[in-house]
């Protein structure tokens, strides 16, 4: 029988923010952009969230709904200092963990001889201690179940402040603790999804694990069935431990869709603008950029376009995935997640022509602009949007 735990540092950015900064505790805050460039809400603390504020809303829009509210810029490598301390726990625990995003993790601990809910009020106390970042636990026998039992603590935490709870599902259990819960509490639930469920009359999960997978496989082909399967808490994908660098990519999945074209535009920008830092700070270029959006119902597109030379400016990066937005979104249509990412990858940075091309001129611009972040913060200077 498998033990598997999952950890989500909660509001992650926040709360390395309050470290830094102690006299933001209690205060409604947000890590993200100014609102007069179009920024958008990266992360919110707690007090904030009170008001209806929410990751992806336009920082113009959180200003109005809490005029109060303390905008801070992302200071992208404190977080991954940060994430690379916790991670660092996390593998000291066991060799078999799965990054999974800057603040998320699994752990597959089914060697090891203590208890899966010992083990994770062990793993939290010494993320407590070490780090003085808060995070909240599922412990089950699956990737799913786990993930979803971390979400679950988190929202049945009703005090003040961070959640940093810890849920337990034991085995056996996985379909009765799941059924009473809502379709969009299951992984992979979409909006749109979900509305679908609801005009079939399938409202909890219990509901859907009962529905013929054949039925289901008639309104969302292969999806259907992988629906029936995890409803039922059935999940053997294992934790993967190690991946071969073939891309360098980021994405945020909102948490609500959105249909601007302006916050899309700013959110694909600022993508590009870590995939580009990421790929000059390992040294590395790549010929190939890709785009990946996903709609509300959870259908996700791909889309690339190939260079003939390796590149890592943020500004191919942006035009390029900006160019291919435009060929498969249109006005007024919502967005559930996007996604920059660059492949094709050789190490090396990327060959500058001898004569002080505009790509020259933005490389020594980049490159720059990289050391004052570094010394600086990411908020001493900011692209412009256009």
């Amino acid at each position: 029988m498998r033990k598997i735990i999952h950890v989500d540092l909660d509001a992650f950015f926040c709360a390395v923010e309050e470290l830094r900064k102690p006299e933001l505790k209690g205060l409604p805050f947000a890590v993200g952009g100014q609102p007069d460039q179009r920024g958008v809400v990266t992360s919110c603390s707690y007090p904030a969230r009170k008001f209806g504020i929410r990751s992806a809303m336009p920082m113009s829009k959180a200003i109005r709904v809490c005029p109060k509210l303390v905008i801070i810029p992302p200071d992208r490598n404190a977080y991954s200092s940060a994430s690379r301390q916790v991670m660092d726990i996390i593998r000291s625990v066991t060799p078999l963990a799965e990054q999974i995003s800057i603040d998320e993790a699994f752990l597959d601990v089914s060697d090891l001889p203590e208890p899966g809910l010992q083990l994770a009020k062990r793993l939290q106390a010494q993320v407590n201690q070490a780090t003085n970042l808060p995070c909240s636990l599922g412990v089950a026998t699956n990737k799913l179940v786990a993930k979803i039992a971390t979400d679950t603590a988190k929202k049945r935490h009703t005090g003040g402040g961070y959640p940093n709870a810890i849920l337990e599902v034991p085995a056996g259990e996985e379909a009765a603790f799941m059924a009473v819960l809502p379709v969009k509490a299951l992984w992979g639930v979409g909006p749109k999804t979900a509305t679908v469920l609801e005009g079939m009359h399938i409202q909890t999960i219990g509901q859907l694990a009962a529905s013929a997978p054949e039925l289901l496989a008639a309104k969302f082909g292969k999806n259907g069935y992988d629906l029936v399967q995890h409803a039922r808490g059935i999940d053997n994908r294992p934790v993967v431990t190690e991946r071969e660098v073939k891309s360098i990519s980021e994405e945020i999945t909102f948490d609500r869709d959105i249909q601007d074209k302006a916050t899309l535009l700013q959110i694909l920008l600022s993508l590009s603008e870590g995939v580009g830092k990421s790929l000059r700070k390992n040294n590395l270029a790549g010929t190939t950029v890709r785009l990946k959006l996903r709609w509300p119902d959870f259908t996700t597109l791909t889309r690339q376009s190939t260079f003939n030379r390796a590149v890592d400016q943020d500004s191919l990066i942006y035009e390029t995935v900006k160019e291919l937005f435009f060929k498969v979104w249109m006005p007024g249509k919502y967005v559930r997640l996007l996604g920059v990412g660059v492949s094709g990858l050789v190490e090396g940075a990327t060959q500058l022509s001898l004569w002080d091309s505009p790509e020259t001129r933005e490389k020594r611009l980049l490159e720059a602009v990289d050391l004052i972040h570094q010394k600086y913060g990411e908020k001493s200077v900011r692209r412009g949007y256009k």
